[in-house]
């Protein structure tokens, strides 16, 4: 009953799906201001060094509307991407890129290994990777296992899945596992990076929005209130978030082999 009639029997896979959830965003306002709170995130955190920035997963959204000169991408052709990217092999030159900005994209990728060797050798030094995800907590585990389609698995061990298809694999649940259970292996095996910021934020308004696969449950009208009710909640985030904006920075300035090559 819930689920959104323009996709809720589409392929997950199918580039048309990807398209028409661009569409959906743009016409549920409520969710439009979540996507508008998320790239301005993204904007405000871009560094200062030189280079071009890269949008990995561009197209369903609007980040070009608030990073002028954005390279958007996506692992197919569609009309929201100018390239197709495969996040393992960047075919970019070695320092070419101050940022790589994504919003739920890293919990798609099912070798994150190759994707963070692949970056630390594109990125300029002091360049970052800028994200927004899914986030573990005891309010996001009832939600993604219960009312997720997605897989959501916190207990693996493994940072890598296996998958069908770009989009239909993933584990929503990677990125806390990167950067809050397992934050020091992390570090250890990428000592280049600093995990510069990881904010755990936004437990109940893209629930009400929908989301790209169902149907609002809240005008447009109503995400101010929202927005003021979850900056009242911040100190019970930890418990209540249900994503969480990421930022890391490159840090040592020796070059880098990508996995790739």
């Amino acid at each position: 009953m819930l689920a959104h009639p323009l996709t809720g029997s589409l392929d997950l896979d199918d580039p048309a799906t990807t398209e028409l959830r661009r569409h959906i965003i743009g016409s549920k306002p409520f969710l439009k201001a979540i996507y508008r709170e998320w790239y301005s995130m993204l904007a405000d955190s871009l560094p200062a060094e030189k280079g071009q920035v890269l949008e990995l997963g561009s197209g369903a959204g609007f980040c070009s509307d608030f990073i002028p000169r954005l390279i958007t991408s996506d692992i197919f052709v569609c009309p929201g991407a100018r390239l197709v990217i495969d996040a393992a092999r960047l075919p970019f030159s070695a320092n070419s890129l101050r940022a790589v900005v994504m919003t739920n994209v890293l919990h798609h990728m099912p070798n994150v290994r190759q994707f963070f060797a692949e970056a630390l050798c594109c990125l300029v030094p002091g360049g970052k990777i800028l994200m927004i995800e899914p986030w573990v907590t005891r309010w996001s585990r009832f939600v993604y296992t219960r009312l997720h389609h997605e897989p959501f698995e916190p207990e693996t061990t493994s940072w890598s899945f296996s998958t069908s298809g770009p989009l239909s694999g993933a584990n929503g649940a990677l990125p806390w596992i990167l950067f809050e259970r397992d934050r020091v292996e992390f570090l250890k095996q990428f000592p280049q990076f600093t995990i510069e910021k990881v904010q755990p934020f936004l437990p109940f308004r893209y629930l009400v929005s929908g989301g790209v696969g169902l149907r609002s449950l809240m005008p447009g009208f109503a995400h101010g209130a929202w927005a003021s009710l979850e900056r009242g909640l911040q100190p019970a985030m930890t418990h209540l978030a249900m994503f969480a904006f990421i930022a890391l920075r490159k840090d040592d300035r020796t070059a880098v082999v990508p996995m790739s090559s």
